[in-house]
């Protein structure tokens, strides 16, 4: 009796092991169907007859299929400006954004560096307390930098949390005595940096990368307060004037009007494809570094 009972206990725990397995999968397949469902809907929506979308025929494949919306926004010269800046603004804010960050995170990750947890004790504070709108419009007014890219780079160069969960990893994932080691043979602290440093340090940087250049991508209010000139415009600010323009053109428009009402709604959903495209087609190349730096600046301190 007591064979057969050390034989019946591991099959109980397989059949646990599966019905654990099944309600994850159940969980993770619902949780896939709330996260995919808007943005199919919403691909859908800019690829249909607006009046099928309004009238509540559109809810997971395209109907009537029309190119209207996408022909209307990508005949606009203001458009592929806008890209063009949004681009650079992007890339030359990314590369500061990474700089100064790594030049920061790195030394406060040292135990070697006189009084760094009094100044990560000073640098966690800004996450809480800010000078406050009008006193950083004045700032950046004094500075000379409005009406110019640097506007939307420069106030934002270090993202305190970015710093902490880049110093986090280098703390938990970069042995200290790797880089004791490397001291010993006479490697001084910017060729750690470089040649050590680094390499090991692939998937904090890609995580990096894609916070900070979704972070430029989708701001557009600094622009919203800083740029004046349209030249010099964004991606979002450009397709919020779209919109606006168009929805406002379906308000004052006395003739028309239904084709109006009709077009600023298929307008509204390719305006969202449009500026959410570069940042869909980045993402999975780095998502997994993406899940590890998110759970080491959550979990590790």
């Amino acid at each position: 009796m007591s064979q057969r009972n050390a034989v019946k206990k591991p099959k109980v725990a397989m059949s646990d092991e599966r019905w654990f397995d099944i309600v994850v999968y159940g969980i993770a397949a619902v949780i896939m169907v709330i996260v995919l469902y808007p943005l199919l809907f919403v691909v859908s929506a800019s690829f249909s007859d607006p009046a099928k979308v309004l009238g509540g025929e559109v809810w997971l494949l395209p109907k009537d299929v029309t190119f209207d919306a996408y022909t209307n926004i990508l005949h606009n010269d203001k458009i592929w400006r806008g890209y063009a800046n949004s681009i650079l603004y992007t890339t030359v804010g990314t590369v500061i954004n990474i700089l100064m960050t790594l030049l920061a995170a790195y030394p406060l990750s040292r135990p070697d560096l006189p009084l760094r947890k009094g100044m990560m004790l000073i640098i966690t504070l800004t996450m809480f307390f800010s000078g406050g709108l009008i006193p950083t419009y004045l700032l950046v007014k004094d500075l000379g930098m409005v009406d110019s890219m640097w506007a939307l780079i420069i106030p934002g160069a270090v993202s305190t949390y970015n710093l902490i969960v880049m110093r986090t990893y280098f703390q938990s994932s970069i042995p200290w005595e790797l880089q004791e080691a490397a001291h010993i043979d006479g490697c001084s602290n910017w060729r750690l940096l470089i040649s050590i440093i680094l390499p090991l340090s692939k998937p904090i940087l890609a995580v990096m990368v894609l916070f900070y250049a979704v972070g430029h991508w989708n701001s557009f209010f600094n622009a919203l307060i800083y740029i004046r000139r349209e030249e010099l415009y964004p991606l979002q600010l450009v397709l919020r004037e779209i919109l606006l323009i168009s929805q406002s053109d379906a308000v004052d428009g006395s003739v028309g009007l239904e084709d109006r009402v009709l077009l600023a709604e298929s307008i509204k959903y390719a305006v969202i494809i449009v500026s959410s495209l570069p940042v869909l087609i980045m993402y999975p190349f780095v998502q997994r570094h993406f899940v590890k730096g998110v759970m080491i600046g959550s979990i590790k301190g």
